[in-house]
């Protein structure tokens, strides 16, 4: 079996720092490869230096031999030429990746003319032919901003793929999608190595790791701890970290003890609610009520609407028909959101830390509560000094999960707050989620694709998944609201 792509003492350092120690990978055709690791452990860093796209101020040193030309990392010039032809990048955030003026199919066609070398005319039927295979036909007359996460990410994919590239690197490419969606893209990964090609995937998804296969490798602080064949790594983990990190897949939790039913005040209540997008009918004649303290989940597959019932219950967003109340003495701020895409929810021009001195500003709050709220949140003081694209997605959710707990919710919206972090730090989140909204009384809304996390964390779940109607005959959501410990 030949090696595709061969990578020697790669590191990424600064003048005063070594954020990569020398790392060394072979990549061969026909068989997945897979990188573990935490936030902030130097996964995307590798990455991007053997595509020759570290930001600026990082250096990189080494040589990737790509199908026998020879690039020198501390020299990324000469590595365009490889880009979509040779070697191609899914990225971690798919709506940095896609331009937000331009409706996905033409973006995607956009490849296929100019580095694939097809007419329009075919590039165009290519496009759409690529959309309707990743099951997100409707994306293609939209633009970025008007897609869900998962929709966002596939569009991505396809896009990256157009230049007939066949080595993949793809950077978290299951976050945010259900597990159908995941399996998915999964089984679209794998059609590249079954074609001859190779997958390089960066990850905190055990599932994913297990299902692709091949040889992985487990990263902490910048080295590789454990590398091996994948099956018998996460069977058998020899470092303590990896041990630490298959402990920390939700399916291994513990279950949080859900608090008697004590009957309260409810801080939200909606009656009748009922909603279409695009043609399509979420929910109908929906009721919920969610009293002080309580952590609810939401679940269902992509598109079902998720979403768009959190921001309908924050006032985001209005519902066709139905309503919904909020005691009139408590004030809008402290009803908020956790964005399911952080890049999304922050200004790309502002550091870190002057939109947090702005809202203690604005909202008059205490900021010597943010260093000890950083702490909690293993967030790092000099991260404060930096733009939200500086920063892993995983430190930004983080980040997002802080401005919102100084505000002191008593309702929290959170869409998929922990699909950017890795598995560590996903349950250290949710559990500081926990912990924060029982001392504070605050509902939390947890939309997760995880039933596992919904599972160990939730005291109720709300199930919304397509079904049918009484009559067998209307399409429209099923909804089931029921006590968690009844479902498991």
């Amino acid at each position: 079996m030949t090696v595709s792509l061969n990578v020697t003492n790669a590191t990424v350092f600064t003048p005063s720092n070594v954020l990569v120690q020398p790392v060394n990978l072979a990549l061969r055709a026909g068989r997945a490869f897979t990188i573990l690791g935490e936030t902030g452990s130097g996964k995307s860093l590798l990455t991007q230096a053997i595509m020759g796209t570290l930001p600026d101020g990082l250096i990189a040193n080494g040589e990737a031999i790509l199908d026998g030309n020879t690039l020198d990392l501390a020299n990324p010039s000469g590595h365009r030429a490889f880009w979509g032809r040779k070697i191609s990048i899914l990225p971690q955030e798919p709506w940095l990746a896609l331009d937000p003026t331009m409706r996905a199919g033409a973006q995607i066609a956009e490849g296929h003319r100019y580095v694939g070398g097809m007419t329009a005319l075919r590039a165009r039927a290519q496009a759409r032919n690529d959309l309707m295979a990743l099951d997100v036909a409707d994306a293609e007359g939209k633009l970025p901003g008007e897609l869900s996460g998962g929709m966002a990410q596939r569009v991505a994919f396809a896009a990256a793929t157009t230049g007939g590239a066949r080595i993949v690197i793809a950077d978290e490419p299951t976050k945010g999608l259900d597990i159908a969606r995941r399996d998915d893209v999964i089984a679209l990964l794998m059609k590249e190595i079954e074609a001859g090609g190779t997958v390089l995937t960066i990850t905190h998804d055990l599932a994913l790791a297990r299902q692709m296969g091949g040889d992985v490798a487990v990263m902490l602080n910048g080295r590789i701890v454990e590398q091996g064949e994948t099956a018998s790594v996460l069977a058998d983990p020899a470092h303590a970290y990896t041990r630490r990190l298959i402990a920390a897949d939700p399916e291994n939790w513990h279950k949080t003890a859900t608090r008697p039913a004590i009957p309260r005040d409810p801080i939200l209540t909606a009656r009748s609610l009922a909603k279409r997008r695009g043609g399509k009918h979420l929910f109908e004649a929906l009721d919920v009520d969610i009293a002080a303290g309580e952590i609810v989940g939401v679940t269902g597959p992509s598109g079902s609407g998720k979403s768009t019932l959190g921001d309908i219950l924050l006032g985001l967003l209005p519902p066709d028909t139905g309503s919904v109340n909020r005691p009139k003495a408590i004030a809008r701020t402290r009803y908020q959101k956790l964005y399911q895409d952080p890049p999304s929810a922050f200004p790309a021009k502002i550091r870190i830390g002057t939109g947090l001195d702005d809202l203690i500003r604005l909202h008059r709050l205490d900021s010597t509560r943010i260093a000890p709220l950083m702490d909690r949140l293993h967030l790092s003081q000099t991260l404060l000094k930096r733009l939200p694209t500086e920063v892993s997605g995983g430190e930004l959710q983080r980040f997002a999960l802080l401005r919102a707990l100084i505000l002191d919710p008593v309702f929290l919206f959170a869409d998929e707050p922990t699909s950017r972090l890795d598995l560590i730090t996903q349950q250290e989140t949710i559990q500081l989620l926990t912990e924060l909204a029982r001392e504070q009384n605050c509902a939390v809304l947890i939309v997760s694709h995880d039933p596992a996390i919904i599972e160990h964390t939730c005291d109720r779940r709300l199930d919304i998944s397509r079904g049918t109607s009484s009559t067998g005959t209307v399409p429209h959501s099923h909804v089931n609201f029921s006590a968690v410990r009844h479902i498991w």
